[in-house]
């Protein structure tokens, strides 16, 4: 996968790979020894974010970085690696 700056990322649009909105990117949470991406804080959710039963934290949904199939206009998560 390329290297993007984080604010590059930020108010991108999440959606799955079965085309499902998520909602758009308000952070990222990061681990601070490594500075590895760990999930992707949603702002502006949809449903489908509750139906796919994401983590919720005080911040917004999470969305596992791990899941990140492809970065573009939009990101695109695989539906299987969030559930």
């Amino acid at each position: 996968m390329d290297r993007y700056e984080s604010i590059a990322l930020i108010n991108k649009s999440v959606v799955t790979d079965k085309g499902r909105k998520l909602g758009d990117v308000a952070d990222l949470q990061f681990e601070e020894r490594s500075g590895e991406v760990l999930n992707i804080i949603l702002k502006s959710p949809t449903d489908n974010s509750q139906r796919l039963g994401l983590e919720k934290t005080k911040d917004g949904f999470l969305v596992p970085f791990m899941a990140v199939k492809a970065i573009g206009d939009y990101i695109v998560v695989s539906e299987d690696d969030i559930v």
